[in-house]
């Protein structure tokens, strides 16, 4: 089709490591200080999404973002802010139990 396989493969590596390098020094403005586990939290906090909307699609990644973010807004407003990253865990937990594959993920029957 005269499309280059490898420049495309490797501009999405270049795309991606711009977008996480920019995301870096996002962090490090709003949070300016040095720690072996500054990055633990967010980390974290993106594979839960990625867990919510189902593993591999990017729309399930967003929505599981945003679920994340309006959840740890609103309990950090209603009930306190020591208790947002516990009810992230619940939410994960919940959607595990009730639904393994994600909010948008697809069953898989084992043959």
């Amino acid at each position: 089709m005269g499309i280059n396989v490898d420049a495309i493969i490797s501009f999405t590596f270049v795309v991606g490591t711009a977008l996480a390098g920019i995301g870096g020094i996002l962090y490090a403005f709003a949070y300016p200080q040095i720690n072996v586990f500054m990055g633990i939290m967010p980390g974290i906090k993106s594979f839960i999404a990625a867990v919510l909307g189902g593993i591999g699609l990017i729309h399930g990644a967003v929505v599981g973002g945003i679920i994340i973010g309006v959840s740890e807004v609103y309990v950090s407003a209603f009930l306190s802010s020591t208790l947002r990253d516990a009810f992230i865990f619940v939410i994960l937990l919940v959607v595990l139990l009730l639904k393994p594959s994600g909010l948008f993920g697809k069953r898989v029957d084992k043959v």
